[in-house]
């Protein structure tokens, strides 16, 4: 049985005229801002296919920059993020590229913080205000953003699944969907957990102090009229 969002069904409350090119684009935006966390000072958009022949036309662009400023689908202020990015010095450049064999609507978000980190995000708006975001700093990964979701970068080392998952079952919270992913064994890995209920600051907290957990990142889906 195919499992339908809400999306799917009524499609998405937005600002815009374009599921795809404006909602799909704006959540996509704002999961990579979070990703990438505070102190943002440049991002470059690479945009493949559909995105990069109509981005101008559809709102594409705004919405993408009202992303990364981490506003929604349906905020007023997307019409202006330009303004707002550039008041809050942050720097955007469109590209149009070609990132392969992907999603038409696919675009790479590169990154730079203030400190001089650059993160990479590259994902892809799939209709209907759906997502996809399919890459993080060169490693595949594979989630929608529906669901409450966690990104844990470890030490690709025995037991930390483990440790995790008796971790979120201590704080009662259902796993729906878990993956894990890393390039060569005993590097760096990532894993994602989305799960029924939305995950607190307390329990970042407990997830950063197990051993060889480098980085926590957590996407917590927001409903139209919440703050």
């Amino acid at each position: 049985m195919t499992n339908f969002s809400v999306f799917d069904i009524i499609g998405p409350i937005m600002i815009g005229p374009s599921s795809s090119h404006t909602a799909g684009a704006a959540r996509l935006a704002k999961i990579a801002s979070i990703i990438a966390g505070d102190g943002i000072q440049k991002v470059k958009f690479l945009l493949h296919g559909s995105f990069a022949k109509t981005y101008k036309g559809h709102g594409t662009d705004r919405a993408l920059v009202a992303g990364i400023l981490k506003m929604e689908p349906w905020d007023e202020r997307l019409r202006v993020s330009f303004d707002i990015a550039k008041k809050n010095n942050i720097d955007i450049e469109f590209i149009e590229s070609d990132l392969g064999d992907v999603h038409p609507n696919t675009v790479k978000f590169i990154i730079t913080k203030k400190d001089g980190t650059v993160i990479e995000v590259m994902g892809s708006s799939v209709g209907g205000g759906n997502i996809v975001v399919t890459n993080i700093e060169g490693r595949e990964v594979d989630f929608r953003g529906d669901y409450p979701t966690v990104i844990i970068e470890q030490k690709d080392t025995p037991g930390m699944i483990s440790k995790i998952t008796s971790l979120m079952y201590e704080e009662n919270i259902n796993i729906a969907f878990m993956r894990v992913y890393r390039n060569s064994k005993g590097s760096k890995a990532t894993m994602t957990f989305e799960t029924d209920s939305i995950i607190s600051d307390e329990i970042v907290n407990k997830i950063n102090a197990v051993e060889g957990i480098e980085n926590v990142k957590v996407i917590n889906p927001v409903m139209e009229g919440e703050e």
